[in-house]
């Protein structure tokens, strides 16, 4: 069994793709890490796909945009992507996020709690 070099978060984003006249549509983003993500969708993209994938990971910010995120698997109503291509500042608003990911469950509350 192949080990994952970088952490995946079970979540849940809403999110969308396109591709250059191949394929767009909408989808459940899960599984993020980093370097890629799971996502659930209706529509079939196919391996090798390249795709610009927008994820609103933030209720009062706009999508985080992955201006290259390349399709590497595909089963009944997901796919895998790799991301290859992100802008200086959605690569650090990514980063960001993870981040936060990372940290205890509690870590996150008590700080939401502070905040108050």
């Amino acid at each position: 069994m192949e080990q994952r070099k970088d952490a995946r978060f079970p979540v849940q984003f809403r999110s969308s793709f396109s591709s250059a006249n191949l394929v767009s549509g909408e989808g459940s983003l899960r599984d993020l890490s980093i370097r890629g993500c799971r996502v659930f969708s209706s529509i079939e993209v196919k391996p090798g796909t390249a795709l610009l994938l927008r994820v609103q990971a933030f209720t009062d910010q706009s999508p985080i945009q992955i201006s290259q995120a390349i399709v590497r698997w595909c089963r009944a109503s997901s796919f895998g992507c790799e991301f290859v291509s992100l802008s200086p500042d959605e690569w650090a608003r990514l980063h960001y996020l993870i981040k936060d990911l990372e940290k205890e469950p509690f870590e996150r509350q008590q700080e939401d709690t502070e905040a108050v």
